[in-house]
């Protein structure tokens, strides 16, 4: 699948659930989970962060002002067709250390992007 070419149909939705510090090489984990779905080619990657959320250590991370977190949970979300999605997979289970990796079906019924500038 080059650039261009955007998925439409049944896909399959990877979510990445992850804390904003965790680092890979000095580098937020989010940024270089973006950065490599990139290079891999993959249709989009992005991510959201979370206002107030608890993983498995059941530590309770917020934004509210009395009990503000400095490490507030993050989602990457990438999608694309089952094989490319799946194939990035080991990329994912080297990168995060701490978190919660999922996948699930989705179905896109519109892709459309903005053209690369000139």
């Amino acid at each position: 699948m080059t650039a261009t070419t955007r998925p439409t149909g049944r896909a399959l939705r990877a979510t990445v659930l992850i804390g904003e510090s965790d680092l890979w090489h000095h580098r937020p984990v989010y940024t270089e989970i973006v950065h490599r779905a990139h290079a891999a080619g993959l249709a989009g990657a992005s991510v959201f962060r979370g206002i107030e959320g608890f993983g498995a250590s059941s530590l309770v991370h917020t934004q509210r002002l009395l009990s503000l977190s400095e490490d507030m949970p993050v989602a990457v979300v990438i999608v694309d067709d089952e094989e490319r999605v799946r194939a990035f997979l080991p990329q994912l289970d080297e990168l995060v250390t701490e978190g919660l990796v999922m996948l699930d079906d989705c179905e896109v019924v519109r892709h459309v992007g903005r053209e690369a500038a000139k």
